[in-house]
């Protein structure tokens, strides 16, 4: 534990380190890299609070003025919290309302029948003058 704040430190330093290195131009207040890394050696704890506080202050700067200080938008979750979902589900009933009321199977009339256009009472009707639909079952 007596060497906690020294493990802090050096783990400062180092985040401080990698940070300038990849940082851009603009970050740095027009200083070149190798001033921000001599700071940082010789005086570990000031340099990198220094750093760390430029950096940001210029990254805020830089980004665009709606886009400071705001998270992402979480993702929808649930179909009903999706806006895209809600609108193509608005979109398909306006067409199906644009194209009138639909039919709907009546109690003798199947799915597969409305479908189709056939009716429960046409197949019986076939099948009294054809016979039943054998399928794929071999006469003999």
């Amino acid at each position: 534990m007596d060497n906690l704040g020294a493990i802090l430190l050096i783990g400062l330093v180092v985040y401080s380190g990698v940070d300038v290195l990849r940082s851009d131009k603009d970050e740095r207040i027009g200083l070149p890299r190798w001033v921000w890394v001599v700071l940082l050696v010789l005086v570990p704890l000031v340099g990198s609070i220094v750093w760390i506080a430029v950096s940001r202050t210029q990254r805020a700067r830089t980004q665009p003025a709606d886009a400071v200080g705001r998270a992402m938008a979480p993702a929808p979750v649930a179909p009903d919290d999706d806006p895209e979902f809600l609108w193509m589900l608005d979109e398909k009933r306006r067409q199906a309302a644009q194209r009138g009321p639909r039919r709907t199977a009546t109690s003798d009339e199947s799915v597969e029948d409305r479908a189709t256009g056939v009716s429960d009472a046409d197949r019986d009707a076939e099948n009294r003058e054809t016979g039943p639909d054998t399928g794929d079952r071999p006469r003999g």
